[in-house]
């Protein structure tokens, strides 16, 4: 009677005289595609040959795939004994895995330890083939993504953390979501991590265009790094300009430094990480222009961000800098900036196109930015004494006052209202109590 043979190699199928080390790369191979079956004690030509040992060697196979591979591949590895022509062999089913793509730790999250299956053989995927492989299993969020770099250090995080007085351990950041529910690093662990491979890049130039280039910088690291130097950047040529009224001297900077912050924070929460070329700042004479990667988020036009909607692009990003007092509260970056150029004849512009997103800050030092003069400043929504007058009146009769009575009364919209308290809470003539729809206010005097 004749010995039964195994069938061909196939997609799915592979034979193994004796046990080597090299089995996972087809572990991973057949995890990372259709799934499949390893065979040890068989030849390459299907005859069996069977396994002494049996037990040591299954063993050995669960102790060296648990090890090395990376995410978890267990749960998806069933190893076996079977008994064919009277000998035994040993069968290790894989399934596709659910964590895609699988990798020899050892190697890397890259082509020389990330395999699949092409016909009898395991083949390397390239790095393309990895960031569609990773999309494909878990989305097209850029910052849940699989890391494919996992040796990660955090010392600016580790330290801006510990000055909020927050912890920083492995519970920690898998509630923050810097690692996934594979136990490995995210995107988001990557641009918080030394280890970044964004940078932004900026450039000073002479004049109002780039004819003389007088100083360039450009960034790297963390981006909690990268903001805190690039602000510090930017101040040095934020000049200050003294103005004088009577005894009175005034001193007002080329670009408020609030608006500034704001554009900073929305150029590296809301870019588009996905792309690989650098957030730019230009710096003129009369001008800075931001410009980041991505554009407005799908579903968003500029229309609705000028009505106080936000979508972030890096939701668990801006969930890091809201924990580290750098965002106040989602949506109000905007608004920030052309309220502190309120007063100012020039506004800041927002551009969007396809792919990328432009601010820009005029300065407001520069000729002819001058404030506004008082029928200006009525024109773009302050008051005139009779306003404030009539708001002080109504708050001696009922001992508080919200800016929704404020509209009411004074038969204004939300950002006049806004100015009327905002010029009396400057004053000193009233205070604030609460935040937030909460928020009231009442006279000073009634604290004392």
């Amino acid at each position: 009677m004749a010995e039964e043979k195994l069938s061909y190699e196939n997609i799915d199928c592979e034979f193994k005289e004796l046990y080597v080390s090299d089995i996972k790369k087809t572990v991973v191979a057949f995890a990372n595609t259709e799934g499949g079956v390893l065979y040890i004690g068989v030849k390459d030509n299907g005859e069996i040959v069977g396994v002494t040992n049996v037990d040591e060697v299954m063993q050995q196979v669960s102790n060296a795939l648990k090890d090395a591979i990376a995410p978890d591949v267990m749960p998806f590895v069933s190893i076996r004994a079977e008994s064919r022509n009277e000998r035994n062999i040993i069968a290790i089913v894989v399934q596709t895995g659910s964590s895609r793509p699988y990798y020899i730790r050892e190697k890397g999250l890259n082509p020389s330890g990330v395999y699949v299956r092409k016909g009898s053989s395991n083949q390397p995927l390239s790095d393309e083939g990895i960031r569609l492989m990773l999309i494909d299993t878990n989305g097209k969020s850029y910052e849940s993504l699989r890391s494919m770099q996992q040796s990660l250090t955090f010392n600016t995080l580790e330290k801006y953390f510990s000055q909020h007085g927050l912890p920083l351990n492995r519970a920690q950041m898998q509630t923050l979501k810097l690692i996934g529910d594979d136990g490995l690093y995210t995107n988001l662990a990557l641009l918080l991590s030394e280890q970044c491979e964004h940078s932004l890049k900026v450039a000073v130039f002479q004049g109002s265009d780039k004819a003389v280039f007088r100083d360039r910088r450009e960034f790297t690291g963390s981006l909690l790094q990268q903001l805190y130097e690039v602000y510090a950047f930017i101040d040095q040529y934020n000049k200050t300009k003294a103005t004088f009224s009577g005894l009175e001297r005034h001193d007002v900077k080329d670009y408020p430094g609030e608006a500034v912050r704001e554009v900073l924070l929305n150029c590296l929460v809301h870019r588009d990480y996905s792309f690989s070329g650098s957030t730019l700042i230009n710096i003129y004479d009369d001008r800075i222009e931001f410009i980041s990667l991505g554009g407005l988020v799908n579903g968003l036009k500029m229309e609705t961000i000028f009505i106080g909607v936000s979508q972030s692009r890096n939701p668990a990003l801006a969930a890091v800098f809201y924990r580290l007092h750098l965002i106040e509260s989602f949506g109000t970056g905007i608004e920030k900036i052309q309220r502190s150029y309120a007063i100012y004849a020039r506004k800041p512009e927002f551009i969007a196109v396809y792919g990328g997103f432009k601010v820009v800050l005029p300065n407001v030092n520069e000729e002819g930015q001058a404030c506004f003069m008082v029928s200006e400043r009525q024109a773009a929504g302050f008051s005139v004494p009779d306003e404030k007058e009539q708001v002080l009146k109504l708050l001696d009769k009922q001992g508080y006052i919200t800016r929704k009575q404020v509209e009411a009364a004074l038969g204004v919209k939300t950002t006049k209202a806004f100015n009327v308290l905002q010029e009396l809470c400057d004053a000193e003539k009233i205070i604030p109590v609460g935040v937030g729809r909460s928020r009231k206010y009442i006279l000073s005097s009634s604290v004392n």
